[in-house]
């Protein structure tokens, strides 16, 4: 036990140690919706989709985990490859806005990690519902264990107080509508690189999970990856020791995702 937990701290801080080197912005961003301030410029893309980060206010300012983790490489990174594997008319630029901002309903699908660091107030709330029962796609992704669950969970109550938050059933279309997705991997961050005999989970998160809430006709508004980092998967997809078969699977959910978002 001793030998996992060491290894699993070991694994986390080679993790961190590469997210400070990798983020172009990690200096100036705090965790909170005035973030937005502080980007460049961002230009609206004329395009079928464009791949959208919600900025929020996170539990602890400053926190390695929140609503900046792996941003932008990731993001870049992801919306590359969208481009090649969909087909789509995918924008070349991805963005990062807060939830009020005005042009929140003008795309599909939204994306947000380290959602146990997510702390939204009123207007926050009603906005995200306003979006989601508006035909609004929401992925959550890349947070572990208990603790980040229940933080996770309390903010979701407060949107939807009447939802239930479920497993998703490996048959459901999400799984299935470009690439066949037939079993749920748990995805360890860069860290694993360098370290193979490290756990692939992280705190209490020892088993992926995929779950969602659905509207009362049964499309899934909100698409829940816990125990899992798919983000990381596909920033450091091109580093040659971490291994393939996770940026790879990473790749499958995104654009199954994507794909479910414009298309439900």
């Amino acid at each position: 036990m001793k030998k996992n937990i060491l290894a699993a701290a070991l694994l986390v801080f080679t993790a961190v140690l590469c997210v400070v080197y990798a983020q172009d912005y990690e200096l100036v961003l705090v965790g909170v919706v005035k973030d937005y301030r502080r980007l460049p410029e961002q230009n609206k893309q004329n395009a079928e989709f464009t791949f959208v980060r919600l900025i929020y206010n996170g539990r602890i300012p400053g926190y390695i985990k929140n609503w900046y983790t792996d941003y932008p490489k990731g993001d870049q990174a992801l919306v590359a490859m969208l481009g090649r594997s969909t087909g789509a008319q995918i924008a070349e630029e991805p963005r990062a806005i807060p939830i009020l901002h005005p042009d929140l309903f003008n795309y599909p699908m939204v994306y947000s990690l380290e959602a146990g660091q997510m702390l939204l107030d009123d207007p926050q709330r009603k906005r995200m519902r306003e979006y989601l029962e508006r035909g609004g796609f929401w992925m959550i992704d890349d947070f572990w264990g208990t603790h980040e669950w229940d933080n996770f969970e309390s903010e979701m109550r407060k949107i939807f107080p009447e939802c239930k938050i479920v497993d998703i059933p490996q048959s459901h279309i999400i799984f299935h509508n470009f690439f066949d997705i037939d079993e749920v991997r748990q995805i360890p961050n860069v860290g694993y690189a360098t370290c193979h005999d490290c756990p692939t989970w992280e705190l209490d998160g020892y088993q992926a999970k995929v779950r969602g809430v659905f509207d009362e006709k049964g499309r899934l508004m909100v698409f829940i990856n816990h125990n899992t980092d798919l983000m990381d998967a596909a920033e450091w997809a091109d580093y040659e020791p971490y291994a393939y078969r996770f940026s790879a699977y990473s790749y499958r959910v995104f654009t199954n995702a994507v794909i479910y978002g414009m298309t439900h």
